[in-house]
């Protein structure tokens, strides 16, 4: 049944009798008449990964954005804000990273992914958890609903755990050939007529020529080694976590968030 919906607010296209409103950065999503049903797809900015000094092991890699999808059921003529969040900062040589920002809509709110750290500390909490570096720490949590923890170093060997993405944990590097966590895995949503996959987590970074951990899929950036320098990057407007540092260099930043609404034509 058509909804009724006439609404203005971001970049708008139509695809299977929706039409779709997508927010890239901040605004207002207004009905300006009709009301009706409103699906969405919120995701959050995705979290830095961890620095690593000249002399410690790689940085745990950021964890995705949280992402939360459903129904805004009877919205009426009205404004309603939307708010991307911004990724994380990759942290500097020796430094943590930082959490990405939240996004919401319509009174929903998705949390920034946590930040991967140096070594040795616990990731941090949020949407999904950052990568831990370091035998006896663990990964940051994940928030129920939205995503899913980091991992860890395993035993000696140096290289930085995976963050959390929005459907699976972050992977524990390998004491099998020194490979950095490889990010957790994102979410697949077809909300703009085409699959597309957002909230990555980022690959925990190497030691000296050890491999750096792969991103998840969803915008996950890439762990790095010594040779590659600072780790990549999570993809812009994926909500994709950074991937770690490898010695003496910076964490790569998350990825800004996204917000999509849609409705029956």
């Amino acid at each position: 049944m058509a909804s009724g919906i006439v609404a203005t607010g971001g970049t708008i296209s139509e695809a299977g009798g929706y039409k779709i409103h997508k927010f890239t950065s901040g605004g207002t999503f207004e009905i300006t008449a009709g009301s009706g049903d409103v699906e969405y797809l919120i995701v959050a900015g995705g979290g830095g990964a961890g620095g690593a000094s000249s002399n410690d092991a790689g940085g745990g890699g950021g964890g995705a954005g949280g992402l939360k999808t459903g129904t805004a059921v009877g919205l009426v003529v009205d404004s309603y804000t939307i708010v991307v969040g911004a990724g994380g900062a990759g942290g500097a040589p020796a430094n943590d990273g930082t959490k990405g920002s939240n996004s919401s809509f319509n009174g929903i709110t998705s949390e920034g992914g946590g930040a991967g750290v140096d070594y040795p500390a616990t990731g941090l909490d949020g949407g999904s958890g950052g990568g831990g570096s370091g035998t006896a720490y663990t990964g940051g949590s994940g928030t129920v609903g939205q995503g899913y923890n980091g991992g860890r170093t395993v035993t000696s060997n140096n290289c930085g755990g995976g963050g959390g993405g929005s459907s699976a944990v972050g992977g524990n590097s390998y004491s099998s050939g020194n490979i950095g966590g490889i990010g957790g895995a994102g979410t697949a949503s077809s909300i703009t007529g085409s699959s597309v996959t957002y909230a990555g987590g980022g690959g925990g970074g190497a030691y000296d020529t050890k491999t750096g951990g792969a991103g998840g899929a969803g915008g996950g950036g890439k762990g790095s080694n010594e040779a590659e320098g600072n780790g990549a990057a999570g993809t812009a407007n994926t909500g994709g976590g950074g991937g770690g540092a490898s010695n003496g260099s910076n964490g790569g930043a998350g990825g800004s968030g996204i917000v999509i609404v849609r409705y029956l034509i």
